[in-house]
């Protein structure tokens, strides 16, 4: 199964944007990275909050079906024993969109499944 990802060139930007979110907090930074992987997606922005940490420090990002993104806040992720580098922070978020991008479009392939399963079928209620 080949995976869909946006170009090199916007996949840097992105990098970039995660990056400098990490150092400086700078909130429209984080937004414009997610703004523009979920535009190469053809999605909807996930609605994200920031926790000091999720089950006891032991995950560092959740989504739910509904879109909902929990995510460790980069300051509070600096301050952890075990994951607290910048790449390992970025790797979640990268992590977390995926399953993001997935479920959105789960429904779907559902659907079609369930359809061509019936297709030529005579007696199918």
């Amino acid at each position: 199964m080949r995976m869909m990802l946006p170009p090199l060139k916007e996949r840097r930007v992105i990098d970039r944007l995660l990056s400098s979110f990490f150092e400086e907090y700078k909130p429209q930074d984080f937004k414009r990275a997610i703004a523009a992987l979920c535009r190469f997606y053809h999605l909807k922005n996930p609605n994200v909050e920031w926790f000091e940490y999720l089950d006891w420090g032991k995950t560092a990002g959740k989504t739910y079906e509904n879109g909902q993104i929990y995510l460790v806040h980069p300051e509070n992720w600096k301050h952890g024993r075990k994951y607290n580098s910048e790449r390992s922070w970025i790797n979640t978020v990268y992590h977390e969109m995926g399953h993001y991008v997935f479920w959105a479009d789960a429904e779907t392939k559902a659907d079609m499944f369930a359809s061509r399963m019936v297709r030529g079928l005579n007696n199918h209620k």
